[in-house]
């Protein structure tokens, strides 16, 4: 696979337009005729397989860029990565950035209020794009609890909550995982209950008291069942506590991640019933 600069050189040192060749096809081949239409027919064969390799290495030169500007992102170079990544066509390339951002965060979680707001950004100009991940979060923790694979199950439902946050995602999705995650109260569930309210309990406080008091009725009943153990009823008191203290120590909103104005935004409304289309064929 050719290198990004190694692409750049290709086409750079190309005079050539992806559709012309370099040489017409033959009339004669080995001394025999070739009817005019046959060497047509050539022809475009010849410059399909140009178009189709030119294609392809100007897709892999994107996917490398898209992956080495997001890898590269942290709280202090944010407004740089946002400037690089607008150089290039990302709405044709939008589901390669959608995998970058969602595969980054699943490496470092303690990142998010950084990858949540890149996608914050790219939001305001290009909704499309954050449709596109926050459909593809949500079959992410459908597909991740079905496998029991609790941490990035975790990890899913800590960028829900943060896009929550971020005014990216109506909040209507927390509360059916809620209800979904409450129908079944394992340790394990209530767990990623608790996790959730955590992350995004202070905007729920704001937007969704009478829900929140709700999924907190919900927590203190189960807090007397003993078929909890006692590191998550543990995990219960905690949580209760936190909020007490209005989830301070979880802010929805942390210092330097909010770059644009949370009142001038358009916000999705996604269902956890509903099955989108994660458009796996852009990348």
């Amino acid at each position: 696979m050719l290198k990004t600069d190694e692409f750049r050189v290709v086409s750079q040192t190309s005079n050539l337009h992806p559709t012309e060749t370099t040489t017409d096809a033959p009339t004669h081949t080995n001394g025999f005729y070739m009817p005019p239409a046959k060497r047509r027919r050539l022809q475009g064969t010849l410059t399909d397989l140009l178009i189709s390799e030119y294609q392809r290495l100007a897709w892999e030169a994107l996917k490398e860029i898209i992956n080495d500007q997001v890898n590269e992102v942290n709280k202090s170079n944010l407004s740089t990565i946002i400037y690089e990544l607008l150089k290039y066509n990302i709405i044709r390339g939008r589901g390669l950035l959608a995998n970058a951002i969602i595969r980054a965060q699943i490496r470092s979680p303690s990142s998010t209020p950084v990858y949540v707001a890149l996608v914050s950004y790219i939001h305001r100009k290009f909704p499309l794009i954050s449709e596109l991940i926050c459909k593809r979060l949500i079959s992410s923790f459908r597909q991740t609890y079905q496998r029991n694979d609790k941490i990035n199950c975790l990890t899913t439902t800590k960028f829900v909550a943060h896009l929550i946050n971020q005014n990216i995602l109506h909040e209507i999705i927390a509360l059916q995982i809620l209800l979904f995650l409450f129908e079944n109260s394992t340790d394990d569930n209530v767990e990623l209950a608790v996790e959730l309210l955590k992350e995004c309990g202070q905007k729920l406080l704001q937007v969704s008291r009478q829900e929140l008091d709700s999924a907190f009725s919900v927590l203190r009943n189960l807090l007397h069942q003993s078929s909890l153990n006692k590191h998550t009823q543990d995990m219960i008191r905690n949580l209760f506590i936190v909020r007490r203290d209005e989830f301070k120590e979880y802010s929805a909103i942390q210092s330097g991640s909010d770059l644009v104005d949370k009142n001038d935004q358009y916000i999705h409304i996604l269902q956890l019933g509903v099955f989108y289309d994660s458009e796996s064929m852009l990348g």
